[in-house]
């Protein structure tokens, strides 16, 4: 209930984060089944003010629920002619999402990002000069995040967002079924050892938990990276 849905919400929160030391903000709108120019109307209607306010803030919306990943991302680029938008955000790989079912067995769907969509995803963010914002649900989409740099196309100003599996997953309000791995030392340091030699930036965040319950929110300070929390990984 507490969560900002309005543009007046959304504006005061943000603003709010940045002036408490937040580098970055990222926001939904007050529906995420809009698409197209309805998206983008409803996210300017909080990020004029805001960037007016701030006009060097550090942002970035959230994917569409259109079909394809072209469709996802066209309100990007309408919000885009209208204000800064340096970052978009999108998932380079894929994974389970659940919860517990029956018996306490795991049920849910399938969040399916292809190759092609990474490739749609990376060629829009060159396009449009935005630093993707990579959330790495599973070790495979950080592998693909690494194939493209290695290939010498990943965009200028990409972020590693690496997202731990709490216990509550990623839709749950019961615990007990969860992805990616878990927020340990050892699970960070597995995603350290495949980041090593990259120079890319990263952050961790824990995904129906609370990072800053587990150990890997200092190991994240003391290695460099950046702590990712919010309302929408808790």
């Amino acid at each position: 209930p507490n969560a900002p849905r309005t543009a007046t919400e959304i504006e005061r929160e943000s603003l709010r984060a940045f002036a408490l030391g937040a580098s970055i903000v990222h926001a939904h709108n007050s529906d995420i089944a809009l698409s197209g120019q309805a998206a983008a109307d409803d996210y300017l209607a909080a990020w004029r003010p805001i960037l007016a306010a701030l006009p060097d803030a550090l942002w970035y919306p959230t994917l569409t629920s259109g079909e394809g990943m072209a469709a996802k991302l066209d309100h990007i680029e309408r919000i885009a002619r209208a204000v800064p938008v340096p970052m978009c955000a999108f998932d380079p790989g894929s994974t389970n999402i659940g919860m517990p079912g029956p018996g306490g067995l795991p049920v849910g769907g399938v969040y399916g990002v292809s190759y092609e969509d990474v490739r749609i995803a990376f060629e829009f963010c060159e396009r449009l000069r935005m630093g993707p914002a990579l959330g790495i649900y599973e070790p495979n989409a950080l592998r693909t995040t690494l194939a493209w740099q290695r290939a010498g196309r990943l965009p200028a100003g990409s972020m590693v967002k690496l997202y731990f599996g709490g216990e509550y997953g990623l839709m749950s309000t019961e615990p007990g079924v969860s992805f990616g791995l878990m927020p340990t030392e050892s699970g960070l340091l597995a995603y350290l050892d495949m980041l090593a030699g990259t120079d890319l930036p990263w952050s961790v965040s824990v995904w129906g938990g609370d990072l800053m319950q587990t150990p890997i929110a200092r190991l994240a300070l003391e290695r460099g990276g950046h702590l990712h929390i919010g309302v929408e990984e808790f």
